[in-house]
């Protein structure tokens, strides 16, 4: 298998996995969708699209922070009494 089959095959098997909600115990099964995916895109000769790993990662960066509640900021001791 070349490395760029093997990235394209990489990056498919997640992006399912994403699209899925992220299961646990799939892997496999992503793998081979992902592998057939990219075996059908090379024999009807199509390019797969890029997206720029920045955009990927500052999407996949901000998805958690948008899921988690904003915590309270923290207490505060009370200041010291003047004599």
């Amino acid at each position: 298998m070349t490395d760029d089959r093997q990235e394209r095959i990489r990056v498919r098997a997640h992006q399912i996995w994403l699209d899925e909600g992220q299961p646990a115990g799939q892997h496999e099964r992503h793998w081979h969708q992902a592998t057939a995916d990219v075996d059908r895109e090379d024999e009807a000769g199509v390019k797969p699209k890029r997206q720029p790993k920045k955009k990927a990662e500052a999407s996949a960066a901000k998805a958690p922070a948008a899921k988690t509640a904003t915590k309270a900021p923290a207490a505060r001791k009370p200041a010291k009494a003047k004599a």
